[in-house]
């Protein structure tokens, strides 16, 4: 642990690994957290290179005189500004908190370059509050880990320096160095949740649990803990179970039900989907799982679908409507851009005149090129293991109206005629999850 050393208030941290030449954005937004954390990063370490970065919201009637003060402030500090300004989403089912920070950790995100690093002001005191509005949301042992000092921040890392200190600590910081800070009357509005806690139930539970913000905060860091012994068995349980980018179903109704669960949530995690509650577990069991094996279960929530085929368990992002199956593309170049949800084509050469691409009406027969006799569209999808939802965007490939070639099938006799050489096969890029590579 490294400290400022002439000053009472000292304020311990750990710097992150940067890599050479990285930014360190700083969340700034004029309160007395951040104000601290920009100026005790400032001198700190010299060698950081900083940023502050104010996201103006447009909620306040200050807010652009808070922006003022906060660049005047930078400057002062020989550091770099920027404003950002977002947008709230009013309607957000999450309601205005989350819609605010989803909108914040957007926008710096969108600044930062590989090996970049995001330094935001929390502190035990949020810590505290986070495992509490968890716990009474009803979270597992992965939403009361709460937040990190250091986790990965893609394209970067997200960096809380002060997550383990009390906020007492960054006031004494703040008097110290005479520091002036924003005070945002949000902060104290009770509608808010966090708000609320901050200035109504947490007085309580300090005047009879005068810890209580550092048993929840040592709440935090044995959950976290547990957090990462349950990922290694999922990690385990994944190789067994894991079938490229599907799930094998068979192997996951081998686990128990607790443990199916914890690598049901790690492979949504990784993926980077949204954790489904617990009544969303029982569904994907009910629904799901426990589907025939012809059945064709959807299970959707917030920006993800559970899709089965087979015994695969599929997880995507939720895919727009079917293509239109009555207006061809023609396809007069080496690559072609396809309908949403449906990637693209490409050639190592240009196309002869008159392709065209079109996608599946149902009803129709193909004859590969290496096949005694033609056979439906969906016999051949079902032999090569396309899923339903994969076969509906699948790109067919005709000429002069005779179909040719289907995408991660293969092409029939005229499609070798017109492509002799064997690497004149094209590539059908981005195709939706589930597709058979062609």
């Amino acid at each position: 642990m490294t400290a400022i050393l002439d000053n009472s208030a000292a304020l311990p941290i750990t710097p992150p690994p940067l890599a050479p030449g990285a930014i360190v954005h700083v969340a700034y937004s004029g309160g007395l957290d951040s104000t601290v954390l920009l100026h005790f990063l400032a001198h700190y370490n010299p060698r950081f290179r900083l940023r502050a970065v104010h996201i103006h919201h447009g909620l306040q009637a200050l807010a652009d005189e808070w922006a003022e003060k906060c660049a005047r402030f930078s400057a002062t500090l020989g550091v770099s500004f920027e404003l950002l300004k977002v947008q709230i989403d009013g309607l957000d089912p999450a309601g205005p908190e989350a819609a605010a920070r989803d909108a914040r950790y957007e926008a710096l995100r969108g600044l930062m370059q590989p090996g970049d690093c995001l330094a935001t002001a929390h502190h035990r005191s949020d810590q505290a509050e986070t495992v509490l509005l968890r716990l009474l949301r009803g979270s597992g042992v992965q939403g009361l880990s709460a937040m990190r000092v250091l986790r990965p921040f893609p394209p970067g890392w997200l960096w809380r320096p002060f997550l383990e200190l009390p906020r007492e600590q960054l006031y004494g910081y703040a008097q110290e160095h005479g520091l002036r800070w924003i005070e945002d009357p949000h902060n104290r509005d009770p509608r808010y949740s966090r708000s609320w806690l901050r200035s109504e139930l947490t007085p309580l539970l300090r005047e009879r649990f005068p810890q209580v913000e550092e048993s929840l905060a040592r709440t935090a860091r044995l959950s976290a803990e547990a957090s990462i012994l349950l990922d290694e068995l999922a990690v385990q349980d994944l190789a067994q179970a894991g079938q490229g980018e599907a799930l094998g179903v068979s192997a996951l109704l081998a686990l128990s039900a607790p443990r199916r669960h914890n690598l049901l949530r790690y492979w949504l995690r990784r993926q980077g989907f949204e954790m489904p509650a617990a009544d969303m577990l029982d569904r994907v069991e009910r629904e799901v799982l426990a589907a025939a094996e012809d059945a064709e279960p959807l299970l959707v929530w917030a920006g993800c679908e559970l899709r089965r085929y087979r015994d695969r368990l599929y997880a995507m992002a939720p895919l727009p409507p079917p293509p239109a199956v009555d207006t061809p593309l023609a396809w007069t170049s080496e690559q072609l851009g396809l309908p949403p949800g449906c990637g693209l084509l490409r050639l190592p050469v240009a196309p002869p005149p008159g392709l065209s691409v079109r996608f599946m009406r149902g009803g129709e027969r193909f004859r590969p090129a290496q096949g005694a006799y033609s056979r439906t569209l969906k016999n051949l999808f079902q032999e090569a293991g396309v899923p339903p939802w994969v076969r509906l965007r699948t790109p067919l490939v005709e000429a002069g109206g005779e179909l040719i070639y289907i995408a991660g099938v293969g092409g029939n006799a005229r499609w070798r005629e017109l492509f002799p050489g064997t690497a004149e096969q094209p590539a059908w890029l981005q195709a939706p999850v589930g597709a058979a590579s062609g």
